[in-house]
């Protein structure tokens, strides 16, 4: 079993002992998405697919509270900041722009990248190594600019 679908569970088990509805939905909602992952999948989700779709749910989440705030309901804003803030204790520490600048030259070299055109290459084999670390659009652009466009 994968050691962060294990934590995951456990933090839900702790969550329903201790009566914290906020983390007991925020991680029921991730479960059912594994689950769902893991359907389609038809095999249990590695960890890096696991934390694709934390990610996925952060954004979500990101885009929920900007509408929220937009529309004046500022609770469910908190409700939606509080589960983006439990979800992102599941996920490693942000990339610094220098460790995502390595990985990016590491993968255009693994891939022999030399133009936009072999954007797509290097982007599959960088976003296993960088997923629920740094924003899927922030690598893109900066793959972007190392391969000369703009």
């Amino acid at each position: 079993m994968v050691e962060l679908l294990d934590k995951i569970e456990q933090a839900l088990k702790d969550a329903i002992k201790s009566r914290n509805e906020d983390k007991r939905n925020a991680l029921r909602m991730l479960l059912t998405a594994i689950k769902n992952k893991e359907k389609e999948l038809r095999r249990q989700p590695t960890e890096p697919e696991i934390r694709q779709l934390i990610a996925g749910a952060i954004k979500q989440r990101k885009d929920s509270i900007e509408q929220f705030v937009r529309g004046g309901r500022t609770d469910l804003a908190e409700k939606e900041n509080k589960e983006m803030e439990i979800l992102q204790s599941f996920l490693p520490q942000p990339l610094e722009p220098e460790a995502l600048t390595a990985l990016i030259v590491e993968a255009i070299r693994e891939t022999g990248a030399a133009s936009l055109k072999d954007m797509g290459k290097v982007m599959k084999v960088l976003m296993p190594r960088v997923a629920g670390r740094v924003d899927g659009k922030t690598v893109q652009e900066m793959v972007r600019a190392h391969l000369g466009g703009s």
